[in-house]
């Protein structure tokens, strides 16, 4: 069935013939270069959820499964929801924080996570329209500042996972974990620096094996996980507990998709220049609806949100390859993966040090991607430099102390202890007071 196109969409000249073969060996590469940074997700929430290795295991699988059933809503367009780019989707680092704050609460707990997940995919729907229109608001000096701060503040979880996970543990910091941890930035950069093409894209993934066996040579990996697991398991509805809600939990959920929203439109608007295609506000309505639509279904099935995954506009621009059809490979071989459970095993065996080191590296190039964004910024001008200060200060500050709110009431400390929301709303609210006049300029030009 043909794609829907949109009303103002730019003649595209027809992609090249494209064999099978060739699409399932890119769309695996597409796989490749998203799989080490969404198979992640699960591990840390679930580490800090203290899931057993089985629960562990069918949350991973279980993610494998919808990242490929999301990443097919978003490829396929239909009157309401798609964009039909290019694109792999995943669950964003930014989720991390306020899932573990909520899933991890004595008051609030894992049902309240999952119907904070349905609330903010719920949520992404309602302004999906309201956001697209609104897209003048967030220029370079916001977006660039945000996930500067999305970057930074995730740099301390990579070094206690680093140092072995739990930092009361008499391990933390052990010769074992260093060594493990260490091994796996090391062969990032030698691979990232020195690799080519296809290898070079997949770093991050022989990072992840290689120290993998590093540390399974110093004692820190265990294939019990592994034999214990099922070959074939179906996704069940509740998993892990019914949805509850609570509007905190909701708001503070809301205000992190809002954030994925945000980087959303800057990857809608790459891929749009890659592949020779206008994207209008319709588009965009139906990019975000799809990815509130994902976010539903996480939520029901007990997994995470789901957001496009920049990592892999790099292939798009890099392989040439600018027709969906590899895509569609991937997204099929995700869902396949996830009904293998044994597959989702393997990854539980990473020792958290490795799992650090490969933070360290990847948030801290999400920090340096937000820097280069404020650099194409005029910083000379007071009101910028103010805007990004404030805004990565704010924003640090309270994810490193966030007891500092601690004399207010508990709903709001739910949405303000987070650093990423705190850092988000200085960035909007202070450039919308200080930019005012350019930013209606910029409107009016959109």
């Amino acid at each position: 069935m043909a794609d829907f196109q949109s009303d103002s969409a730019r003649t595209i000249e027809p992609a090249p013939k494209l064999s099978h073969i060739k699409a399932a060996i890119l769309g695996l590469q597409h796989l490749l270069a998203m799989y080490s940074g969404d198979v992640l997700i699960p591990l840390l929430v679930g580490a800090a959820l203290h899931f057993n290795a089985a629960q562990m295991t069918y949350l991973v699988s279980v993610d494998i499964f919808m990242c490929g059933i999301a990443t097919l809503l978003q490829l396929k367009r239909t009157p309401l929801t798609g964009i039909a780019l290019p694109v792999v989707l995943g669950c964003a680092v930014e989720y991390v924080g306020p899932l573990t704050a909520i899933g991890t609460n004595s008051q609030l707990g894992i049902d309240v996570m999952y119907g904070s997940i349905i609330g903010a995919g719920v949520f992404i729907l309602l302004i999906s329209g309201v956001v697209a229109r609104l897209r003048w608001l967030f220029p370079p000096i916001v977006t660039g500042s945000l996930i500067t701060l999305i970057g930074f503040t995730l740099i301390p979880v990579a070094f206690q996972n680093l140092g072995g996970g739990d930092i009361t543990a008499k391990s933390f910091g052990s010769v074992p974990n260093l060594i493990a941890g260490f091994s796996t930035i090391v062969l990032i950069l030698i691979f990232s620096i020195w690799g080519r093409g296809f290898i070079q894209q997949i770093a991050i993934l022989i990072g992840i094996i290689g120290g993998t066996l590093v540390g399974a040579a110093v004692g820190l990996v265990s294939l019990d996980p592994v034999g214990q697991a099922s070959w074939f398991k179906l996704p069940e509805l509740f998993y892990f507990g019914t949805p509850r809600f609570e509007w905190t939990s909701i708001a503070s959920m809301s205000l992190a998709a809002l954030t994925t929203m945000i980087e959303s439109i800057g990857v809608f608007f790459a891929l749009g220049e890659i592949v020779g295609r206008n994207i209008t506000s319709n588009d965009l309505k139906r990019g975000f609806r799809a990815e509130g639509l994902a976010a539903i279904l996480g939520g029901l099935f007990n997994t995470f949100p789901y957001s496009t995954f920049s990592q892999n506009v790099g292939i798009v621009q890099l392989s040439g390859i600018k027709t969906k059809k590899p895509v569609y490979y991937s997204a099929f071989f995700l869902i396949f993966l996830g009904l293998l459970p044994k597959i989702g095993a393997v990854a539980t065996i990473i020792p958290t040090s490795v799992l650090g080191g490969a933070m360290v590296v990847m948030f801290g190039i999400v920090g340096i991607q937000g820097i280069k964004m404020l650099h194409k910024v005029d910083l000379e001008d007071n009101r910028n430099l103010l805007v990004a200060t404030l805004s990565i200060g704010m924003g640090l500050g309270i994810a490193i102390h966030p007891t500092l709110l601690q004399a207010l009431p508990a709903s709001v400390q739910t949405i303000l202890g987070n650093g990423l929301v705190v850092g988000s709303l200085t960035a909007v609210i202070l450039n919308l007071l200080v930019n005012y006049r350019s930013l209606i300029e910029a409107k009016h030009q959109q």
